[in-house]
């Protein structure tokens, strides 16, 4: 490498931990499908995470209720969650980088994962929401950079 030469590193990306949400609705494995239902419209969630001694054993959502149990015409109030959530779960850890939940999720095909510390317990969801949250500020600043280098030249130069 010469001196004038640059080394190529990964930008270092954020960390699960300040994209995750913190506050998840939880329920036990044996909670029936219609209480998750009514837990969900309760806390405007679309999935919750199934947990047992704050440990994620699955997740169930919205759409789960609906493919495995209404589309069935399966009783809600005799399923549990335990009978229909995703498992096994893939999780991620909140000390790890943000493109490896990524990958973790690609993977997986999943669009959440629980979040776990260091000791398996929860911690949070980290949903693809959070992270085009995330995209969408920093495109919106590198746009202001860009109207701030126009508004700077247009005033300096006639």
């Amino acid at each position: 490498m010469t001196e004038h030469e640059i080394p190529f590193t990964r930008a270092r990306s954020a960390l699960v931990r300040d994209l995750a949400q913190h506050t998840v609705v939880t329920a036990a494995p044996d909670c029936t499908l219609a209480d998750c239902a009514q837990l969900m419209r309760t806390e405007h969630v679309g999935s919750i995470v199934i947990a047992e001694g704050g440990r994620p054993r699955g997740i169930l959502t919205d759409r789960d209720i609906v493919i495995e149990a209404v589309a069935l015409q399966l009783d809600p109030r005799t399923l549990t969650a335990g009978d229909v959530m995703s498992a096994p779960l893939a999780t991620v850890r909140d000390d790890d980088d943000l493109f490896d939940a990524l990958a973790r999720m690609r993977e997986a095909g999943v669009r959440r994962l629980p979040v776990v510390d260091g000791d398996g317990t929860l911690s949070g969801l980290l949903a693809v929401d959070n992270v085009l949250e995330l995209l969408a500020e920093q495109v919106d600043s590198v746009v202001r950079v860009v109207k701030a280098e126009r508004t700077r030249e247009t005033a300096t130069r006639p």
